[in-house]
């Protein structure tokens, strides 16, 4: 399997912070990759970046072999990157058909006109992108809330569907930004079963998360930062015995 992105000597700064320093890193295609660290390490300023919602200080950000590092955020989701974000990000009073159904904005190939206008082929369009919200509502188990207010679903739920609406992108690359927090160990379970199920797809994941045990079992590679630099790389059993991992976030004494 190749590498769909790759990261090379980022830089982010804020004023005189360096919140991303010197960083490269690769992701593999299809595969689920963890990033841990700290709070403040530079975890969702790195998602920022890469998604285009931030210009880095220096660096680059090659995505299936094209830089993206200056493309603005709507242009890089149209290449196929998609993300979630730590507070959830939904349309609390429309239905969570209608919050799935905006995801589909960046898809239509009639022109807003003709759209505004409700022209046959806009109104057919319309309804086939309905159709495939109605589709991601099934592979994620909402289907019986779809007509629920967003407000209305328990935060599990919330956060299950603004992956929905990352997913109408749709992505060849997802970002998930902390997609367990707030969680219940069922729940939690729950994520982690459809996080699997959407890279049995082909879709490669990458996720930022605070949860270990969640990390641990689910991603195939994890990759530590602290202080916005690389401090490890490896497998789920290589970072739990790292000791510079142990010490900078795991705490001195390792927890089991």
């Amino acid at each position: 399997m190749g590498v769909i992105l790759e990261v090379k000597k980022l830089n982010k700064h804020f004023g005189g912070l360096a919140a991303i320093n010197e960083l490269d890193l690769n992701v593999i295609d299809t595969e689920i990759l963890g990033l841990i660290g700290p709070n403040g390490a530079g975890k969702t300023t790195l998602f920022n970046v890469i998604s285009g919602f931030f210009p880095p200080t220096s660096g680059k950000v090659i995505f299936n072999g094209q830089d993206i590092t200056w493309l603005k955020a709507h242009e890089i989701a149209h290449l196929g990157i998609s993300r979630t974000f730590q507070a959830t990000n939904l349309f609390m009073r429309i239905s969570v058909l209608e919050n799935v159904f905006t995801g589909y904005h960046l898809s239509y190939k009639t022109n807003r006109l003709k759209r505004i206008l409700r022209t046959p082929a806009a109104l057919k369009e319309e309804e086939f992108l309905r159709k495939k919200a109605v589709e991601i509502l099934e592979f994620m188990g909402l289907t019986p809330l779809k007509d629920e207010p967003a407000a209305n679903l328990p935060h599990g739920h919330q956060r299950i569907l603004g992956v929905c609406m990352a997913l109408a992108t749709p992505p060849k690359l997802l970002l998930l930004d902390e997609p367990v927090t707030g969680m219940n160990p069922t729940e939690t379970q729950n994520m982690i079963d459809l996080i699997r199920q959407i890279r049995e797809k082909g879709i490669t994941i990458v996720l930022v998360e605070h949860d270990m045990k969640a990390v641990m079992n689910l991603c195939d590679r994890i990759v530590v930062l602290n202080y916005g630099q690389k401090i490890a790389e490896g497998l789920p059993e290589e970072i739990r015995e790292n000791k510079e991992v142990i010490e900078a976030y795991l705490g001195k004494e390792r927890k089991k």
